[in-house]
Formats: structure tokens, C-alpha cells, sequence
């Protein structure tokens, strides 16, 4: 079942989703060559918990971090730990935190150092697939919609969509209904209305779309190799159009 929230449940999700993209600026000061991805994880935890949040990931599941950090063929999931970023690496790190039980989660695919041009391509083909996600929430539309548009644009720049991983209703809890796949046809699933809060996330791959879980069974993959970029907000739909909860302020 779709949860539609009042106002004053969007409101609190507007504030865990400030604290998100704080601690995802932080991130995005720090990222260069050298970096342990364990200190991205160190910098997440002590911003959200130091504006009075909840990290959403640790222990969610069993995952052991406050941040997902994944680089280069690994496309969401990473766990952070003593491995260096290096000098052309791309690295996406996805963050949630929880404000009086209500959850914020966004991610960002960040360049390290110089990058190759392909690589710059990719990250901002999957940032334009987002902006696309975001522009087809319009109420009374179709839940497909999105997923549509994403696919749309991803394909058309000779990318590809992973199919396995999707998007998701997002509120008092991580998870919930419905979900938001990144690819399929215009027109079809439930009527988008007023109230329903969406966490979008294109992750983009620049080979073949399958994937794979790596053996600590939680890092996923590109089957190929192929470098991948995750870009995600947290969304509300209002009657004026989408309200992206998880902005930088």
C-alpha cells in the first residue's frame, strides 16, 4: 500500500533530507586522491548524528556503515573500509539519516581528481537521468512515467540501466511501496499523487546493464566491469509539482 504523507510528515522528511545533503557536501570537500573510504563513513556519521540524526544505513539490514561508498564498477552497496581512492576513480556515496522516524536518503557520484572524459560523461548522464525522474513526478501521472524517462535518456547517450536495484516509497521506513524502477514504458502502474514521497535513483552503467553481489554480499557490481554512477533525491509530490526533500540548503 502507497503511503501518502500530511504535510507535517513531509516536513520532517524535508528536515532528515537537509541533514543528507549536508553531510553529502562534506563528502563531497573531502573526495580525493588518498581518501580512505572509511573516513567518508567517519565524516557521514559524526555530521548526521552531530545535527541530532539518526544514520539511516547502520545496521539496517545487517550493513555496517553510515555510508555506502562504492568506486568505480561498483555500482550501490559498498562498504567503507581501509581502501584508498585513487586518481581517476569515480565514487558514489549514498547517505540516509532519520529525523523523529522519518528518513531522508540521496547519493551522489562524485569524480576523483582528473577523471577520463567517458567517466565524466557517465556521471552526468546519470545526474540528467535523475533531473528527468524528478521532472516526470507530476500528479496524475503514471508511476512508469519515471522509470521512462530515465531509461529514455540513458540509452539514448549509449548507456545502460540497472535493472535489478530500483527505486522506492521512502517515509517512516527505508523501503517502502512502491517501487521505482529505472526503466520499462510510459502510461502504466499507479496514478501519481499528492503525498507520495519517492526516493529516485538512476544507477547507470557505461557497459551491459546486468550485475552482480560481491562475496561480502553486499557490494554490488557490473557483471562486465564496466564503471557505473548513482545519482538519488528523495521526493515528494505536491500539487504544484515535485519537491526535492533532500536539496542542498
Amino acid at each position: 500500500m502507497i503511503s501518502i504523507k500530511t504535510r507535517r510528515e513531509i516536513e520532517l522528511m524535508r528536515a532528515a533530507g537537509a541533514i543528507v545533503a549536508g553531510a553529502l557536501a562534506e563528502v563531497e570537500r573531502m573526495v580525493a586522491p588518498g581518501t580512505l573510504t572509511i573516513d567518508i563513513d567517519r565524516v557521514v556519521e559524526e555530521y548526521v548524528t552531530r545535527r541530532g540524526a539518526i544514520p539511516a544505513f547502520k545496521g539496517f539490514r545487517g550493513f555496517p556503515a553510515s555510508a555506502c561508498v562504492s568506486i568505480n564498477e561498483e555500482v550501490v552497496h559498498g562498504i567503507p573500509g581501509p581502501r584508498r581512492l585513487n586518481e581517476g576513480d569515480i565514487v558514489s556515496v549514498d547517505v540516509g539519516a532519520i529525523v523523529e522516524g522519518y528518513v531522508g536518503d540521496a547519493a551522489v557520484t562524485i569524480p576523483v581528481g582528473r577523471v577520463s572524459a567517458e567517466s565524466l560523461r557517465l556521471i552526468q548522464v546519470t545526474r540528467e537521468c535523475l533531473e528527468r525522474a524528478i521532472a516526470a513526478c507530476v500528479a496524475g501521472g503514471r508511476l512508469s512515467d519515471i522509470g521512462h524517462a530515465v531509461q529514455t535518456h540513458a540509452e539514448l547517450n549509449g548507456f545502460s540501466v540497472v535493472r535489478d536495484y530500483v527505486g522506492h516509497g521512502i517515509g517512516k521506513s527505508m523501503h517502502e511501496d512502491p517501487q521505482v524502477p529505472n526503466f520499462g514504458p510510459p502510461g502504466m502502474g499507479p496514478v501519481l499523487r499528492p503525498g507520495m514521497t519517492l526516493a529516485l535513483e538512476p544507477m547507470i552503467n557505461a557497459g551491459g546493464s546486468q550485475v552482480k553481489v560481491g562475496p561480502d554480499r553486499w557490494t554490488v557490481v557490473t557483471a562486465d566491469g564496466s564503471r557505473s554512477a548513482h545519482f538519488e533525491h528523495t521526493v515528494a509530490l505536491t500539487e504544484d509539482g515535485p519537491l526535492v526533500l533532500t536539496a542542498q540548503e
